[in-house]
């Protein structure tokens, strides 16, 4: 069954000349229930727009983002916000950890506009990505592979039927790397939730049996 189904997008943007640049043109794009599925592609191509436009942060030009069965394009920002925080969860190639919380708190705070706040649920899936002894340090105490945990437990927070991961290694180093994405992959499995990641890292990706260049959807 299609979790996500993306028809006739289109975003454009005003260059600095003033003309009108077509960044995104996705004809057909879907993903089904708890598939994973990873695209390729270099800086500047759109992989980040298209997943902003999934997650509703960005408002389409035109056609038609369908997740779980509502019309992300018809919904108003503060609608969008509200289906993003109880059906999407984000990883963020920066992160995007608040640097005066801890890991707990930054975990937690992922679930108040969603579901709820779980102090256990936080526990627990800061434990499973192996922080359970780092739950009270802050961003700053944390290395760059632990911060990429604990955004990946924040993804998951509030049980979301999707996961949309922008460049989620691009910080981390070849052997940290590969544990993200075993880490993010097993996590969404455990969880039943989609996962679709962006990349332009060939090794990231061959690890996908569902890969495809961002070119293949994207028809710019």
């Amino acid at each position: 069954m299609s979790l996500l189904t993306v028809t006739n997008l289109e975003k454009t943007y005003v260059s600095p000349e003033g003309s009108l640049s077509r960044i995104i043109n996705v004809p057909h794009f879907e993903i089904d229930t708890g598939k994973q599925i990873a695209l390729r592609g270099s800086s500047g191509t759109g992989k980040t727009t298209f997943l902003n436009l999934i997650a509703g942060i960005l408002q389409a030009d035109s056609g038609h983002i369908v997740v779980a069965g509502e019309e992300i394009t018809a919904l108003s920002e503060s609608e969008r916000d509200r289906l993003r925080a109880h059906y999407i969860g984000y990883i963020f190639q920066t992160f995007n950890l608040l640097a005066g919380y801890t890991a707990l708190e930054n975990v937690m705070l992922g679930m108040m506009f969603g579901t709820g706040m779980d102090t256990n649920f936080a526990q627990h899936l800061l434990e499973r990505v192996g922080l359970g002894d780092r739950m009270q340090y802050r961003p700053s105490q944390l290395s760059v592979g632990q911060q990429q945990r604990v955004a990946v437990a924040r993804a998951i927070a509030n049980r979301p039927r999707l996961v949309l991961a922008d460049e989620p290694t691009g910080n981390l180093d070849y052997h940290h790397a590969n544990e993200a994405v075993t880490l993010i992959r097993e996590i969404c499995h455990e969880n039943s939730a989609a996962l679709l990641i962006v990349s332009h890292d060939s090794e990231v990706l061959g690890r996908f049996e569902e890969a495809k260049d961002f070119t293949q959807v994207n028809c710019v």
